[in-house]
């Protein structure tokens, strides 16, 4: 009877500890996911202008996006204006489970998303989200329309298209077009002036930063830190670098590229050169193997490796996991690789997205505008999904209608308190006419 009870009662307190965690989990997801609503004047706009007519009312929306905080608002907004939504991650170490605990508790939004899910959960729930057969995705990478045309292609009988938040989901959407074989229409999100111009610039470069301060507690100032990429994304990291005081080499193989950033007052090498005069290293390519062996090699015993691109195969972490004579942890997020030359290097974040993996990504005013443009980008789609006349109803590849770049931009000065002047008549006439 004693081990009846003590076995009862060691039972009802792992189930009161398991509810309290839930609690505590929906509790703090809430009060992240208030926090950045506050902070998102353009999509509440948007909300508050659409939520009467109810554009996504009964389509079934999956999303493979960061499930953060600011992502969260997006998803709300989605349902909010009748979408049934199935949100799942796009990245195994950038899902925050107690947003994801806050997120499913709406009743017309189911998550399939955990931090630190090894690699194959992470596809199973991607599959097992598309198995509701949507009618539209909003894809973070790619890795929605990889599956859509290949293991869950049955599951796009009714899809009618999608959105791709990402440099590296774009490069990939481009490749698939140029080869015939993309097979639904995709929006170009990443390429929108309000996006790429702040998102990917800005964004970035702020919060690539804030993952290896967070994550590292270690100074910027008088290091010199190595850029691999001078886009959207590497001109921001590298600004915001040299803004705290550290000495930046830029490495680039688009000679347009290196060009600027020469001009913007950096040096610009060969990584083979730049490996050996970094103490911090970040890539933001979306290429592969960027830093490898040889680089390694010669690198400075301590140096910090750290990745901004949208996938773990910029930095060779392979090479190090199998080739490195000793590893461990040295602090959370960070893991020490002892080579055999006896140097010891830290990468940070598994090499993965350092800004979302080690910290909470960009900043919310920024993604108020990317996800403003997610949303009106899939209000645009459902509107217009019965038009035969529209040429966006045919698969590839489509910038994102300038009038969505528009009222994106317009609202966003609007919630700044900023007015700008408009053209007379004259000036409209003349700008015409050419006279």
């Amino acid at each position: 009877m004693l081990q009846e009870i003590s076995e009862r009662t060691s039972q009802e307190s792992f189930t009161m500890n398991h509810e309290t965690t839930d609690l505590e989990m929906l509790k703090t997801g809430n009060q992240k996911i208030a926090w950045a609503s506050k902070h998102m004047p353009i999509l509440n706009q948007i909300v508050e202008e659409y939520r009467p007519k109810q554009p996504l009312r009964h389509l079934v929306i999956v999303t493979s996006i960061h499930l953060e905080s600011k992502t969260a608002c997006l998803v709300k907004a989605l349902a909010d204006l009748g979408a049934i939504v199935y949100a799942t991650g796009c990245n195994p170490l950038t899902t925050q489970d107690d947003v994801a605990t806050a997120l499913n508790n709406n009743p017309n939004v189911s998550v399939y998303a955990k931090y630190g899910c090894d690699e194959s959960s992470y596809w199973d729930f991607l599959v097992e989200a598309l198995s509701h057969q949507p009618h539209i995705i909003i894809d973070d990478g790619g890795d929605l329309v990889k599956l859509l045309h290949s293991k869950c292609a049955k599951y796009r009988s009714r899809l009618i298209g999608g959105c791709e938040e990402t440099t590296t989901g774009i490069s990939r959407l481009k490749a698939m077009q140029r080869k015939g074989k993309l097979r639904f229409m995709m929006y170009d999100v990443n390429d929108a002036d309000c996006k790429h111009n702040y998102d990917n610039h800005y964004g970035t470069g702020q919060s690539v930063i804030d993952g290896i301060l967070r994550t590292t507690n270690l100074i910027i100032a008088g290091k010199t830190a190595v850029v691999a990429g001078y886009g959207d994304c590497g001109s921001g990291i590298a600004q915001r670098l040299h803004g705290l005081g550290a000495k930046v080499i830029v490495t680039e193989i688009n000679p347009i590229k290196a060009l600027k950033a020469n001009m913007d007052g950096f040096q610009v090498m060969r990584m083979d050169a730049a490996a050996r005069r970094g103490d911090l290293f970040v890539t933001a390519t979306g290429c592969k193997n960027v830093i490898t062996k040889k680089h390694f090699n010669v690198m400075k015993n301590g140096a910090l490796l750290a990745n901004a691109g949208h996938f773990n195969v910029e930095i060779d972490a392979n090479f190090l996991e199998k080739y490195a004579n000793s590893h461990y942890e040295a602090r959370k997020n960070i893991e020490a690789y002892t080579l055999k030359n006896g140097k010891t290097l830290y990468l940070l974040a598994e090499g993965r997205l350092v800004n979302l993996a080690s910290a909470d990504g960009h900043a919310t005013e920024i993604m108020d505008m990317s996800f403003s443009i997610q949303l009106l980008g899939v209000i645009d789609i459902a509107t217009n999904r019965d038009s035969t006349t529209s040429q966006r109803n045919l698969p590839g590849l489509y910038p994102i209608p300038s009038y969505i770049d528009e009222k994106v931009a317009k609202l966003a000065l609007k919630a700044q308190g900023i007015r700008i002047d408009n053209l007379t008549k004259a000036q409209q006439k003349y700008l015409e006419n050419g006279f």
